[in-house]
C-alpha cells in the first residue's frame, strides 16, 4: 500500500551501496567521511557515525539504494525501497553529523506523480527544474528529498562534511574522482564525487539540518 499524505515517508531508514568488492570501498568512505567500519557476519560492511548507521556496503549489483521509512515494506523502482522502522536520517531525525547522510535527490526526468504517489509526498514546485518533495504529517510540512529534472543518474545521497574543498581534494587521493568541484547552490556548498567503484555521491558542507539550507 503506498504511503499517503497523512502517513508519508518522513525520511531515510538506511542507505545501501552495492559494489563488486565491499571492503576497499568501505575503507574509502571511512577515510573520506570518518566512518567507523564494522565487518558484518554476512560479508557486508557497515559504516557508523556514533550510534547511527551511515551506509551499508555489500557485494551485489553496483549502485546506490535508498530505503525510506514507511508504513508498508515494498520495492519501488530505481532501486528504492520502503521498510518499517524509525527514520535515521531526515527532517524529523536528529541533525546530521559529519559523515552522515544529510540529503537525497532524484536526478533525472520528472516522475513527480510516481514518487509523490508512492511515498505520500507533496511536490512543492512541479513545473520547475528543481523542486522539493515535502512530507506534511499533521500539517507540519518539511522537505524530505529534492528532484533535479535536468540531472541524471537517479537517486543521489549527500553526506555532511566540514569542508567540501578538502573532501574534493582527498577523494582523489583515496581512489575516487570529482565530477563537479565545490560550488554553491541553494542547498549549500556541494561537490559531486565518485567512489572507487564508480558510484556517484555528493558532499554538503556543514548542513544546519536535513537538506542543508532547505531545513531553515
Amino acid at each position: 500500500m503506498p504511503a499517503t499524505v497523512h502517513s508519508p515517508a518522513r525520511g531515510v531508514r538506511r542507505v545501501e551501496l552495492g559494489v563488486p568488492e565491499p571492503e576497499p570501498v568501505a575503507e574509502f568512505y571511512a577515510a573520506l567521511l570518518g566512518w567507523v567500519i564494522i565487518a558484518e557476519p554476512d560479508g557486508s560492511f557497515t559504516g557508523w557515525v556514533g550510534d547511527r548507521l551511515a551506509t551499508r556496503v555489500h557485494a551485489g549489483q553496483p549502485g546506490l539504494r535508498v530505503v525510506f521509512a514507511g508504513p508498508e515494506p515494498r520495492e519501488l523502482r530505481e532501486g528504492v525501497a520502503v521498510d518499517l522502522g524509525r527514520v535515521l536520517h531526515g527532517p524529523w531525525a536528529p541533525g546530521p553529523r559529519a559523515g552522515e547522510p544529510c540529503w537525497v535527490e532524484h536526478m533525472g526526468p520528472t516522475a513527480d506523480d510516481y514518487w509523490a504517489g508512492e511515498l505520500g509526498w507533496e511536490v512543492r514546485d512541479p513545473d520547475a527544474d528543481f523542486t522539493l518533495y515535502d512530507a506534511a504529517p499533521a500539517g507540519e510540512r518539511r522537505p524530505v528529498a529534492g528532484r533535479l529534472a535536468s540531472g541524471r543518474g537517479g537517486w543521489t545521497c549527500y553526506y555532511a562534511v566540514p569542508d567540501v574543498a578538502r573532501a574534493a581534494e582527498d577523494v582523489v587521493e583515496f581512489g575516487g574522482g570529482v565530477l563537479l568541484g565545490p560550488t554553491t547552490v541553494p542547498t549549500g556548498t556541494v561537490a559531486a564525487l565518485t567512489d572507487p567503484a564508480g558510484t556517484v555521491f555528493a558532499v554538503l558542507e556543514d548542513p544546519p539540518g536535513w537538506g542543508g539550507a532547505w531545513s531553515a
